[in-house]
């Protein structure tokens, strides 16, 4: 009998118990201070930390290849995927800093803007970005924490949210504070999915996919399409090292990164241009030095150079997709 292959994100495919105290946390968010969000998620720190002390940051489970696993392109050790969510206005503004920096070291990334969101369409990003040979998604559709209230209201919002991956020529998606309902993912017309993480104790739905390799995730048999290619993040959120933990260096992004590369696995980050100082006149409550991810571009280009493949995330998706076995 043939090995039966178990799914890599079995348990980040639903919201679960987690998903149901997730969408009442948000229900009553806008009426919480901001700085008082952030007390309330330190005071959990050392609580968390302990439970999630051998899952974190590094899940030694999470290596296990796929059944059907040939490597990656080219012979190269890992991939390397950049990828950003643009949450506000300041974000916006930041966008372009980001993307020059990443120049500046040979990378290109992709970048998630709000469709209805806190701003406006950014046409003329948008174009930059993609006359530079970045890419652009969608990331949620109004980033309120409401997208999973109902399988029915998240039809609709599917609807609309199909009309902006249309719009921008776009076939990436990621949630809202990476909630998730991956089953009902398949009404959105995408390639890939990053709205999970192989290991993030610190999320509102803390289940990881325990993979730091793509998955293919096939619809039901009353669903018509071949389904989408997730993407979990594999290296901790800029927010969650800098501003929750208040790290004082990428040190835990390169350890994780040098781990990933021995396991030959995929390297994806979320760095949101929102709290990057790139000036030198932030408040570090809510923003973290530039110099930390330049740092980190550079051990990157250091350390590994010739070894990583560093493709938008649906250039990954779309290779992946030909990879999967059709059965």
């Amino acid at each position: 009998m043939p090995k039966q292959e178990i799914h890599p994100g079995s348990q980040a495919m639903a919201g679960g118990s987690h998903g149901i105290m997730a969408r009442t946390y948000f229900r009553v968010k806008p009426f919480i201070p901001r700085s008082f969000r952030w007390v309330l998620r330190r005071i959990r720190i050392p609580r968390i930390l302990k439970r999630s002390a051998g899952v974190w940051p590094i899940d030694e489970t999470a290596a296990e290849k796929p059944l059907h696993w040939k490597g990656w392109p080219d012979g190269k050790q890992f991939a390397l995927v950049l990828t950003h969510d643009v949450e506000s206005q300041g974000g916006l503004a930041n966008c372009r800093n980001l993307g020059e920096l990443e120049m500046e070291f040979g990378f290109r990334s992709s970048y998630n803007l709000i469709p209805e969101g806190s701003y406006e369409d950014p046409v003329e990003l948008r174009e930059w970005l993609v006359e530079n040979g970045f890419e652009v998604g969608v990331h949620d559709l109004n980033h309120d924490g409401h997208l999973y209230e109902s399988r029915e209201s998240f039809a609709e919002k599917a609807k609309s949210i199909n009309s902006y991956l249309a719009k921008w020529n776009a076939v990436g998606f990621r949630s809202g504070f990476m909630l998730r309902q991956l089953d009902w993912l398949h009404d959105l017309n995408v390639l890939y999915d990053t709205s999970t993480f192989d290991t993030d104790p610190f999320e509102p739905q803390p289940e990881g996919s325990q993979t730091i390799f793509p998955f293919h995730v096939k619809p039901s048999d009353n669903i018509k399409g071949s389904g989408y290619i997730e993407l979990s993040y594999t290296l901790p959120q800029d927010s969650t090292l800098f501003l929750l933990l208040r790290e004082k260096s990428p040190d835990i992004w390169m350890r994780k990164l040098d781990w990933i590369a021995r396991n030959g696995g995929l390297a994806l980050v979320n760095i949101h241009p929102d709290y990057i100082d790139f000036h030198g006149e932030g408040n570090h409550s809510s923003t973290y030095p530039s110099s930390h991810v330049k740092e980190f571009l550079q051990y990157i280009r250091s350390e590994y150079d010739g070894a990583y493949w560093n493709p938008l995330a649906r250039d990954l998706a779309f290779w992946y997709h030909n990879q999967s076995p059709t059965d």
